[in-house]
């Protein structure tokens, strides 16, 4: 078979024209008009969808095994064959099962075939529907049937053509949506009329994209009524599916478009901002971020200097550099920090008063102490030069009142703990050569707040620990000296730092462990411990609205009487804070919701019967205060504040001279009892004692509650009067606590923690105390409310104990 066969070019050319080598039909079967149909034709198998008679389409199939089926229909005088659907083509094209093809197919004349990379394309033009009759060939290609026409009235009636008119109009909406539906039409309208029902109606099929099996059963149906019932929802069904996809179409160009036009907008607008010289890259805007952060504050000559070479280096540093980003990163910071800009004071002492009194209960001469402070700064305009530490124990509102301070100051404030830091770039910086490198918490500080004198509260500084990376206590004397932090250097800038505006507020529950040089350079603000009618106030103040506010709990459904108050403070909540007190308030207000869930709105009022079931059996059971020969009640001061310390002292054995002390104590203290020992023992007859009791006495001196450290100097003359109670075999004066040093020679030298001591004894009950001369003032500084109702004797020798004692 040549490559171009020798068919009619002319698609409408009629086959009246052509030699008819086979027999025809009758005229009573369907044909159209002018033409003779044959008897005798080939077919070949399709398989995408069916062949309409009223299409021209061009059609390809394989050259092996349907090329001498095409060379033979080239020579027929008729030139066509019969197209049938097969929706699943055949293993082996050579044999298929013949009662596979649909009943009927389409006679199509052959145009303009030719073969290209192993297959064959002709145009096909559409004729009739045409049914086997008879199989002449059907062992192999090419397969040759006897075929029959479908007979169809030729006048069509009114519901036929209202079907038809229907068809026309759907295809009149499908044409603005596809350009191919028009040409498509171009082709039918070529070669039918449109008012030809029968045509109308395959082309109107042949416009759908139904599936191939839908398609048949049109072509099967010849009835022209039926056909049209089937063809009409699948072509409106095309004209739905078609609107559907021109507006998805549309709008995914309309969406494009926007994309698009502000692509090239904002290209225009990069060319346009290049040409005016307005645009900048990322280093000129860092450069230019940098220079407007400088605006309006006022830098030292070295720091100005040392920014602007940065500034220099990074305008010709590659942006992608290491170096880069360490030169961005420290100008980020150098530029960030608040350079001469101070926030203004609010020196009002009628403010400062009424903000410290909000917040705090109690404290009188805390606040008066921070009030005089404030008041110096009033009178000279302006706090400078101030390191306050507040020493006391845990809970009683250390942090708090450094707030408070910042608050009636006017000022920001800024808190970081320095417990347990133990490298010294933490306060001072790391060196810009390291990786990560990061200015110390000042600078980091100063930043936040945006100003050069805030409120800076070292919390915990009593808890700083030491390491290969440095002591950061010793760095911390750079910091907090007022000489000195005028010109403070971070590593990491390396610039110096005016900080002598700054308040430092450092907190610590001891002295002890703070280095000596450290503790010189700050003003120590002792807060001592609550008393109870003190922690009555908070609690009723501050702690038991925030624990009904935290629960969400309207004071009128939850109470608690002033009794069941006081003995959940005397009972639950000794300790010197209030931490205790509102941990145990806040179990009083979770059990009372439990209670409040399973009865609604029956208010609850917590009383001290209530308390045992709430709270468990008290931890604390009034002390019964020990009495009797050779027992004396001693004052201490603890971390947690003060406490009664009973020392005993009893006679084992007279067999030989020895003295023994038990009840875990220090160093200190073990050395006060052996100068009490020696005191007592070389001065037996001046205090009225047998002068050889201890030279055959075997003494031990305990001082209970063993399993608790104890250390210091100031339970001397309580060991004293101790073992003097036991040489004289006289029990001393009841209700008497005291405190003090002793030395070898009999004086009594001071001790500290007067405030803890005096709450230590009331809370006991103890009205009558001995103190030493020296702290007669410590004493008289106290509020009148704790000095009310107490007997108080100061003693300058060891003598006027005893006359006190005995």
């Amino acid at each position: 078979m040549s490559n171009q066969q020798d068919f009619p070019e002319n698609p409408s050319e009629h086959l009246e024209s052509e030699h008819i080598e086979h027999s025809t039909h009758s005229s009573t079967e369907l044909t159209l008009p002018g033409q003779n149909l044959p008897d005798k034709v080939y077919i070949i198998p399709i398989h995408n969808r069916p062949f309409f008679p009223a299409q021209v389409l061009p059609v390809i199939v394989n050259e092996e095994p349907w090329a001498e089926t095409l060379d033979l229909v080239a020579k027929t005088p008729h030139h066509s064959l019969a197209l049938f659907f097969m929706e699943t083509p055949p293993e082996d094209t050579r044999h298929f099962d013949t009662s596979n093809l649909p009943l009927y197919g389409t006679l199509v004349k052959i145009h303009h075939a030719s073969k290209e990379n192993g297959k064959l394309q002709f145009v096909a033009q559409g004729l009739s529907r045409v049914r086997i009759r008879t199989w002449l060939k059907h062992h192999r290609p090419p397969y040759l049937v006897e075929v029959e026409y479908p007979h169809q009235p030729s006048e069509p009636t009114d519901e036929v053509k209202a079907y038809g008119m229907a068809l026309i109009n759907a295809i009149k909406e499908l044409l603005p949506l596809n350009p191919l539906y028009s040409e498509e039409l171009k082709n039918y309208l070529n070669r039918f009329s449109p008012n030809d029902p029968s045509p109308l109606t395959d082309f109107a099929a042949a416009l759908t994209s139904a599936t191939g099996p839908e398609l048949q059963q049109v072509l099967d149906c010849v009835p022209m009524l039926k056909r049209m019932e089937k063809v009409l929802p699948m072509l409106r069904k095309e004209v739905e599916v078609a609107h559907l996809q021109k507006e998805i179409s549309a709008e995914v160009n309309r969406q494009i478009g926007e994309h698009q036009r502000e692509f090239f907008l904002k290209e225009q607008l990069k060319v346009i901002q290049q040409e005016l010289g307005l645009t900048k890259d990322d280093r000129s805007a860092d450069v230019e971020q940098f220079q407007q952060r400088l605006e309006g504050k006022t830098l030292p000559a070295q720091a100005k200097k040392r920014i602007d070479e940065e500034m220099g280096k990074l305008g010709i540093l590659e942006t992608g550099s290491p170096e880069y980003a360490v030169t961005r990163n420290y100008l980020d910071w150098a530029t960030a920090l608040p350079w001469g800009v101070y926030g203004k004071d609010k020196l009002d002492l009628k403010h400062a008063r009424k903000v410290l009194d909000q917040h705090h209960a109690g404290l009188d001469d805390i606040k008066t102490r921070i009030l005089e402070f404030l008041a110096v700064g009033a009178y000279k305009g302006e706090i400078a030069g101030s390191i306050v530490l507040l020493v006391g124990p845990p809970g009683v509102g250390k942090t708090s009142v450094g707030k408070s301070i910042a608050q009636s100051l006017g000022r920001p404030f800024y808190r970081f703990s320095v417990g347990g830091m133990r490298d010294e770039a933490e306060i001072k910086g790391h060196r810009r050569t390291y990786i990560g490198a990061q200015p110390g918490k000042l600078v980091q500080a100063l930043k936040d707040v945006e100003v050069m004198n805030p409120v800076i509260m070292l919390d915990e500084i009593d808890k700083m620990g030491q390491s290969f990376q440095g002591d950061p206590a010793s760095a911390l004397l750079e910091t907090l000296d007022p000489e000195q932090n005028v010109d403070f250097l971070d590593h990491y800038l390396d610039l110096r730092l005016d900080l002598s505006k700054v308040l430092f507020v450092c907190t610590a529950n001891t002295l002890d462990s703070i280095p000596g040089p450290l503790l010189d350079r700050m003003e120590v603000i002792r807060l001592s411990g609550y008393i109870t009618e003190e922690k009555m106030a908070i609690a009723k103040r501050h702690l038991w609205p925030k624990q009904l506010e935290k629960a969400g709990v309207d004071k009128a459904t939850l109470g608690i009487s002033d009794g069941a108050l006081r003995a959940v403070i005397e009972g639950y909540a000794r300790e010197a804070g209030v931490r205790q007190l509102e941990k145990q308030l806040g179990k009083l207000v979770r059990k009372a919701v439990v209670k409040l869930l399973d009865a609604p709105g029956t208010p609850i009022k917590i009383g001290t019967k209530d308390l045992e079931a709430a709270l468990g059996m008290p931890v604390f059971r009034s002390e019964q205060v020990l009495s009797g020969k050779g027992v004396i009640t001693g004052l201490a001061w603890t971390s947690m504040g003060g406490a009664t310390l009973p020392i005993e002292a009893t006679r084992i054995h007279t067999l030989n001279r020895g003295f023994k002390l038990t009840g875990q104590l220090g160093e200190v203290m073990k050395e006060s009892a052996e100068i009490a020992y020696s005191y007592v023992s070389s001065n037996l007859k001046q205090y009225g004692a047998d002068p050889t009791f201890f030279d055959e006495a075997f003494v031990h001196l305990h001082v209970p509650e063993g399993a608790t450290p104890k250390d210091g100097p100031s339970a001397g003359v309580t060991m004293a009067s101790a073992l003097l109670s036991l040489a004289r075999n006289q029990a001393p004066k009841k209700g008497v606590a005291m405190t003090g040093e002793l030395t070898l020679t009999g004086h009594v030298l001071p001790i500290g923690g007067v405030r803890e001591k005096v709450i230590a004894a009331r809370r006991q009950k103890i009205h009558e105390l001995i103190l030493p001369e020296p702290n007669r003032g410590n004493f008289e500084e106290l509020p009148d409310y704790l000095k009310q109702g107490l007997t108080v004797h100061f003693a300058k020798r060891f003598s006027d104990v005893a006359k006190v004692l005995f």
